[in-house]
């Protein structure tokens, strides 16, 4: 089973992907974790990756579904959760002749709908632990009060940097104009679902759960 996951920065996408891979075993294709892998890895496209990392350049769509389509064959047999990508219509497009390419196709495209005001306020309150990367809130799950994590004990907690109301609404910006038109495109192709971003994490997953099944 193949699917995408759907939503604007802070959806919680990397947190449904995650519990897909423990539960089902499924594949999480991250494309920074792909990139950051082949620069690493030695390979052809590997040293292709470093170069253009190296040069301060953007990573083309052919690198990005030269690296899915190595992932694809390391991988047969799996069911893979795209994760980043695609972004726009012409990767979407790429994506789909890719799959046909080796006998695939996409099962699901969720979308992770969510109300922007409520997603800021989600984003911005927002901590991690430095330790293991439990997820706070200022509101919803504050740090405990002995300033150790419920988790692992660590007492170091980090903030991202463009965790801020300005940046995420120039993020916001940036997915409605160029990834937004992909919900269009997949409900035309009756892909399409759609579950509730802002409820809970397991509410969320149980939604997600009743798509794939």
């Amino acid at each position: 089973m193949n699917i995408i996951l759907l939503g604007p920065p802070g959806a919680g996408k990397g947190t449904q992907a995650q519990k897909l891979v423990a539960e089902r075993g499924m594949v999480q294709l991250s494309t920074g974790d792909m990139l950051r892998e082949a620069r690493k890895s030695g390979t052809e496209m590997g040293k292709i990756v470093a170069d253009v990392m190296d040069r301060g350049d953007l990573v083309t769509d052919e690198i990005v579904i030269g690296l899915i389509e190595e992932k694809l064959e390391a991988e047969k047999g799996a069911g893979f959760i795209f994760d980043g990508f695609p972004r726009t219509l012409k990767q979407a497009d790429a994506l789909g002749a890719l799959l046909e390419k080796h006998g695939q196709k996409l099962d699901a495209v969720i979308e992770m709908q969510v109300d922007d005001a409520a997603l800021v306020s989600r984003i911005t309150g927002r901590s991690t632990c430095g330790d293991c990367g439990e997820v706070y809130h200022d509101v919803t799950k504050p740090i405990p009060a002995d300033g150790k994590c419920s988790k692992c004990g660590g007492t170091e907690f980090k903030r991202r940097a463009d965790d801020n109301e300005e940046s995420l609404k120039q993020r916001l910006m940036e997915y409605y104009k160029k990834t937004s038109p992909l919900i269009g495109y997949y409900y035309a192709k009756g892909d399409l679902s759609s579950v509730d971003g802002l409820a809970s994490i397991d509410e969320v997953s149980g939604a997600i759960a009743k798509v794939l099944d």
